[in-house]
């Protein structure tokens, strides 16, 4: 027999989902290929990458020209990339060679 969840990990697991919605049940820890391919074949919409941003990766600021930079709502390591999502739904995927791509899961 479990043990019984207390209110406080109700309580996170509701706030991650606010945050991240279903986007973490894109992934699949047994499945070998990376976010950006997991997220294609899940995703309804696909992975589809925006082009013209600009990232910090010392501050995670993420700019778009004419918008106001944006800091991550929240981050997560996959593996050896990092998954940040940020206001309006933008998420991105920073590998381990600082590599990155951000596309829109809304």
């Amino acid at each position: 027999m479990g043990r019984e969840t207390t209110k406080q990990e109700i309580e996170y697991e509701r706030a991650v989902f606010e945050v991240w919605g279903f986007i973490p049940d894109f992934l699949d820890e047994e499945d070998p290929r990376p976010a950006r391919e997991q997220f294609n074949a899940r995703y309804i919409g696909g992975w589809n990458p925006f082009p013209g941003f600009t990232l910090n990766i010392d501050s995670m600021e993420l700019r778009y020209p004419g918008d106001p930079p944006m800091d991550p709502i929240s981050c997560m390591i996959f593996r050896n990339e990092m998954i940040c999502i940020y206001p309006s739904s933008w998420v991105l995927i920073l590998q381990g060679d600082a590599t990155w791509e951000v596309a829109r899961m809304d």
